[in-house]
């Protein structure tokens, strides 16, 4: 045992309460965030647990781990910290993150995690609680970074988003007051299916029985891959140069826009390698000139209903054929205002194209150092 460690059962470290039911079902929006498994889903006129409250999947999403630093409402599809039982709650939340409590799984059809079965786990923690404090104070600083990152992302995607709408949906770009319409759209604007502006490629997957086609360097892009990101940084699977070779027709260059068009369709992502494929749940638009980069990714953005609607089959998943992707229709502007609108926001882009990066590596660097710290193997001293 390292010095200034100790070694006791889980039930000494931290009391785990289920989460609460809502009245009716119904959410009254308020201040307080209604915390579900695996995020926050609504804000609420009450709350039920002051903050500060560690929160982790109970049904469905396991091994999820949140910390909300408010007053909050824990759904009944969570576990929350009742009593931190003089622990750190920063340092807890870090803790509950190494435990891999998807592993204690005991449903048998829906995922379902027994905090009885927790209880008797014997576990190692810093014996004082300031020692817990500066462990996860290192830890919170990366995750602060990253935090005061998105918010900055968010901000500026907001002005690049106001400028499109402005320019392209109110129709109040430079000298729209000199400008004749005809049918609501501005003299020489036309109205053109996508593929008449780029290459549309359609992803495939390689054979995942040859296992030299995976674990190299080259993105493969899934639809959770462009989630909640305008730049794709970063991949849930790497092919190798064999596994892009056996498929040279889906190659996707950089500043690509990927559309998942089956399932959850109308997520827009910007690819970032010099080279990278997508599975077939993904269409790609390479676009002949680069300076439509901002407008079509706002542009398509715009299509997400439509492209529901479009691929809707009857069946239980939408799917957008290549077909029908590459007729969707875009209002497209002059050059000159395509160019001016470039100008002005292509400089937006590459700062969140260097954020995004910066929070990718911040967040390599705070996974790696998160199991070395919490065991002790990593020592933080005063």
């Amino acid at each position: 045992m390292k010095e200034g460690w100790k070694e006791i059962h889980f039930k000494d470290f931290i009391k785990l309460n289920r989460g609460f039911d809502l009245p009716n079902d119904k959410i009254e929006e308020g201040d307080y965030p209604v915390v579900a498994s695996t995020s926050i889903k609504a804000y609420n006129k009450k709350y039920k647990v002051s903050a500060p409250c560690v929160i982790t999947g109970r049904s469905g999403s396991l091994g999820t781990v949140q910390f909300v630093n408010q007053n909050s409402w824990p759904l009944n599809t969570t576990l929350y910290v009742k009593d931190f039982k003089k622990h750190d709650p920063r340092f807890v939340y870090y803790f509950l993150q190494t435990m891999n409590l998807d592993s204690f799984n005991s449903g048998a059809g829906v995922p379902t995690l027994n905090q009885n079965h927790l209880h008797f786990l014997k576990i190692n923690i810093p014996k004082t609680t300031d020692h817990q404090q500066r462990i996860a104070s290192i830890l919170y600083t990366y995750d602060d970074l990253i935090e005061v990152n998105n918010k900055r992302i968010e901000l500026l995607e907001q002005s690049a988003r106001e400028l499109y709408k402005e320019w392209f949906v109110r129709m109040r770009f430079p000298n729209y007051q000199n400008t004749k319409f005809n049918k609501g759209i501005p003299e020489g604007w036309v109205k053109k299916n996508l593929e008449f502006f780029g290459k549309v490629v359609t992803g495939k997957t390689p054979s995942t029985e040859v296992e030299d086609y995976y674990h190299g360097d080259i993105p493969f892009i899934k639809t959770p891959d462009i989630h909640s990101n305008m730049f794709i940084q970063a991949t849930g699977l790497y092919l190798s140069e064999k596994g892009v070779k056996s498929q040279k027709k889906c190659s996707l260059p950089k500043y690509t826009l990927c559309i998942s068009c089956i399932g959850t369709v109308g997520a827009v992502g910007i690819t970032t390698a010099s080279v990278s494929q997508t599975n077939q749940q993904i269409n790609s638009l390479i676009l002949n000139n680069l300076y439509d980069l901002e407008f079509f990714y706002f542009a398509i953005t715009d299509l997400k209903e439509y492209i529901e609607l479009f691929g809707a089959t009857g069946a239980t998943m939408t799917n957008l054929s290549k077909g029908k992707f590459e007729k969707l229709n875009v209002i497209y502007p002059t050059i000159e205002i395509i160019k001016q609108y470039n100008k002005i926001v292509s400089p937006i882009f590459n700062q969140i194209e260097n954020l995004q990066k910066q929070n990718q590596q911040l967040t390599v660097i705070r996974n790696r150092l998160l199991p070395r710290l919490i065991s002790g193997k990593l020592e933080v001293k005063a």
